[in-house]
């Protein structure tokens, strides 16, 4: 009810209201589309360079983790590599430590002299590598741990396993593996609770391959971090470290650290990058050599606020955008109708009979030319009633030639001129040219000839051609190639300028800079063919498809109207194998010929 009134108030009868209305609500939803598109466009960049920081994250972890693990690895395979270190390594872990001193002092003052110490070796190692906490070396047969600290300690533990939990906990896996270290042995060898993660290696007797023992290196947890240094800033979420059992190794929120992670059995279902329970995302990484997977979660609120500036500044923007939207158009059209409401008080003066009334309006576009044309009108009638005798037929002969000013399209052409020559004197060069332009092209269609030849049709796409010319500058240009022979052709208007036309709203790309279309005429036998040919965005096959079979199976209500007129005038004006052929590339181009008869002058 509230609706109905205001528009039966404001609107029914406002034509200008009525234009202010719609379009405002054309631009508020234009603008409304256009931001929201671009938000889900912008804040899926967002989103996607927030993944792509935590997976290189990720990334980064996993190869300072990996990098580890072959340190270890490497550690063993240079044992093995020399023959000697890897003979007294395999006596070190099979026989007490006294036996292995002895054994060492024999070799000394023996013939082969001093040999590579295997408790000197693993010193030298744990000390190349700062990030080691403690390297172990524990003896299946001895039942013992020789442990080396970060002070350069040696260590030699007993861990029998009547007394101990360690022999139990150090039961031999068939593949290395980094895992949180045992608590058992952490508390043998006087571990601080620190985060750390191990590497356990089997150790084998190299001739006769029997298992002796196992090589235990305990890395500081907190050095992972290092390896997140390029990223800190722009790190959302948590980074954490999962062994294959899926105990956290490392966490960047200190939450689960030593402790199953909770989503463990989500997290193995994900394949690379997924979603989790209560809308985390999480991108994982899995080392199958280390048993080790590396993983970032991140939560909905923490995604969400990557875009929430990209969010506020689209809305702030699209808010100005309706404002101007509305203010602008509104202003202009309110200063229109003010002008327009002035001529119609103006009419009303002169319904009543004051001759004398004027327009007060200096102004030379079309309105002021209206106002100009009514006061000089009422000059005009003041003198003719000043005329008794002549006055009735001299009144008939002003309404006849007011009302064929109003149909003549001459009253057209002249005020595109006076238009062409306001742009001019103000300076504008271009839209004077597109007047001018128009103006001819206009008047080429408006006048009657009694042969319409190709030279005229292709005079007038050359000036439908030239105003995008001008509209695109350095992005648009055109050919036409006729031989003089083929000027004097008739043709029927309209022939060719519907192609043009829809090259310009369909085919152009006005992002690209090199947009040509060309126009050619040549000869084919007692044919004639013109053939248009563009770079432009080309058609999709289904569609070239439907449009092909359109032109010989029309439909009323189809599409292509143009092309569909000029297909079905040549073959009513010349026979069925003349008409219109279309080739299509989509993103390559477009060629459409049309074939006539060779008849007129050039015939």
């Amino acid at each position: 009810m509230i609706i109905g009134k205001i528009y039966r108030k404001y609107f029914k009868n406002n034509l200008f209201m009525k234009m202010i209305l719609f379009f405002s609500i054309v631009m508020i939803m234009t603008i409304i589309t256009f931001s929201y598109l671009m938000f889900l466009s912008m804040s899926e960049a967002a989103v996607q360079r927030q993944m792509n920081i935590q997976k290189r994250a990720v990334e980064s972890v996993s190869n300072y983790i990996s990098g580890k693990y072959e340190s270890v690895q490497n550690m063993m395979r240079d044992v093995y590599r020399d023959s000697e270190l890897a003979n007294n390594t395999s006596f070190f872990m099979e026989h007490p430590y006294e036996e292995y001193v002895r054994f060492r002092l024999d070799k000394f003052y023996s013939d082969i002299g001093a040999t590579t110490d295997a408790v000197q070796f693993f010193r030298n190692k744990m000390e190349d590598d700062p990030d080691i906490r403690s390297l172990i070396l524990y003896s299946a047969d001895q039942q013992h741990l020789y442990a080396y600290n970060q002070h350069k300690q040696f260590k030699i533990i007993e861990t029998n396993a009547a007394r101990s939990f360690v022999p139990d906990a150090m039961y031999l896996e068939e593949e290395a593996q980094v895992s949180i270290p045992n608590i058992w042995v952490r508390k043998v060898i006087d571990l601080p609770d620190e985060p750390m993660f191990s590497l356990r290696v089997p150790v084998n007797n190299k001739q006769s391959l029997r298992n002796i023992g196992q090589l235990l290196v305990y890395f500081d947890g907190r050095q992972i971090w290092d390896s997140l240094a390029n990223y800190r800033d722009d790190l959302k979420g948590t980074i954490v470290v999962l062994s294959a059992d899926g105990d956290v190794l490392f966490d960047t929120s200190n939450m689960f650290y030593g402790r199953e992670y909770p989503y463990a059995e989500q997290i193995h279902s994900i394949y690379d990058t997924g979603v989790i329970d209560e809308g985390m995302t999480v991108t994982k990484l899995t080392q199958s050599q280390g048993g080790f997977t590396v993983l970032s979660a991140v939560p909905e609120e923490e995604i969400a606020a990557t875009y929430e500036g990209v969010r506020k500044s689209i809305i702030m923007i699209a808010l100005m955008c309706i404002l101007v939207a509305i203010v602008a158009p509104s202003l202009f059209i309110g200063n229109f109708a003010k002008r327009i409401y002035n001529i119609i008080r103006f009419t009303r003066k002169v319904k009543k009979g004051d001759l004398k009334a004027r327009i007060a309006d200096s102004r030379e576009d079309e309105l002021g030319q209206i106002s100009k044309s009514f006061d000089d009108m009422l000059d005009e009638l003041n003198l003719y009633i000043d005329r008794v005798l002549k006055a009735e037929i001299k009144q008939k002969r002003t309404e006849l030639a007011a009302l064929e000013a109003r149909v003549n399209p001459h009253f057209l052409y002249n005020t595109l001129e006076v238009i062409r020559m306001r742009a001019i004197s103000q300076g504008a060069g271009d839209v004077a040219e597109m007047i001018y332009s128009l103006s001819v092209l206009f008047k080429s269609y408006v006048q009657q000839k009694s042969n319409y030849t190709l030279k005229d049709e292709l005079e007038a796409c050359r000036l439908y051609l030239e105003l995008f010319r001008i509209r695109y500058k350095d992005k648009f240009a055109y050919t036409i190639h006729c031989d003089k022979s083929f000027e004097g052709i008739s043709i029927f208007k309209m022939s060719l300028q519907p192609i043009i036309e829809n090259y310009i709203l369909h085919g152009m790309r006005p992002d690209r800079s090199d947009n040509h279309i060309g126009i050619s005429v040549q000869s084919y036998g007692e044919d004639c063919v013109v053939e248009v040919r563009d770079n432009g965005k080309g058609i999709h096959p289904e569609r070239l498809e439907q449009i092909v079979m359109g032109l010989d199976h029309p439909d009323e209500n189809a599409e292509s109207f143009g092309l569909r007129s000029i297909h079905e005038r040549l073959k009513l004006l010349y026979g069925e194998r003349y008409g219109l052929g279309i080739e299509s590339e989509e993103e390559r181009g477009t060629t459409l010929t049309v074939r006539f008869p060779q008849m007129g002058e050039g015939g």
